[in-house]
């Protein structure tokens, strides 16, 4: 489980991230959603550590990693996959040394290596791309291979950064089913930050908002579609007036 109290986090000036509380339970996919420069990928990269708050916890396992140095992170992060929304892919690597990047920075052995990144592309389909690079893969492809270089290693936390971000409505369901697909396959944790909220529904157990730097409300994708809370209908609906006033806080929609 992972346990976030009273996270703060500013950019120069700008506070990004405000007193946030959030718990994310075992074998849950929960998705983050809120507005463009709202903080959401802000909030992911303090999940394994990868930015440090101004205060507050981040609980993993029950184990604070905010004052932990890098020697101390490293097992922590060894727990987490990470799809970033680029895919981050290396461009001069074909896909299999890719994938098999993170088990070779481990110095695991080849024979393991081998076994693990056929697995991994057999997940999503791309086996048979093993020897393509980067740039003859397509957009679709290409987050495919990002999300088997995520499980490559068997984390029990996945990181999703707007996985459906510049694909079109097919290509982005393909990426929602195999998000489900890993879920019901590798039974991890995933946190998946997005403003598509078409694939925020279909792969949420539980949906947060994101709002004014804090968690204005968590609840199932049913409940978020039945709320009558303004905040959440202007977010969900794309209207509503940007001036409207906001409350913070955290809520249980109903």
């Amino acid at each position: 489980m992972i346990k976030i109290e009273g996270l703060w986090k500013s950019f120069g000036a700008t506070e990004v991230l405000r007193g946030l509380d959030l718990e994310i339970r075992d074998a849950e996919t929960i998705v983050i959603i809120g507005r463009s420069g709202g903080g959401k990928s802000v909030l992911l990269k303090h999940l394994c550590g990868l930015l440090k708050p101004d205060k507050g916890k981040v609980l993993v396992e029950g184990v604070d990693i905010v004052p932990l140095d890098e020697q101390e992170l490293t097992p922590i992060r060894k727990q987490f996959g990470f799809l970033f929304q680029s895919a981050a892919l290396f461009d001069s690597m074909t896909l299999y040394d890719n994938v098999a990047f993170p088990l070779r920075e481990e110095r695991r052995p080849e024979a393991e290596i081998h076994k693990r990144v056929e697995e991994s592309l057999t997940i999503v389909d791309l086996l048979q791309a093993q020897d393509k690079k980067p740039a003859e893969l397509s957009g679709g492809m290409r987050k495919r291979a990002g999300l088997a270089r995520a499980v490559v290693a068997n984390p029990k936390y996945i990181l999703y950064d707007e996985p459906t971000t510049g694909l079109d409505p097919i290509r982005a369901d393909n990426i929602n089913q195999l998000i489900l697909r890993l879920h019901d396959q590798l039974h991890c944790t995933g946190v998946a930050v997005t403003h598509d909220m078409v694939s925020a529904y279909k792969i949420a157990d539980r949906i947060a908002l994101l709002h004014e730097g804090t968690i204005h409300v968590v609840g199932t994708p049913e409940e978020i579609q039945a709320t009558q809370d303004p905040i959440v209908k202007q977010f969900i609906t794309g209207i509503g007036d940007d001036t409207q006033e906001v409350q913070h806080g955290t809520a249980t929609v109903h």
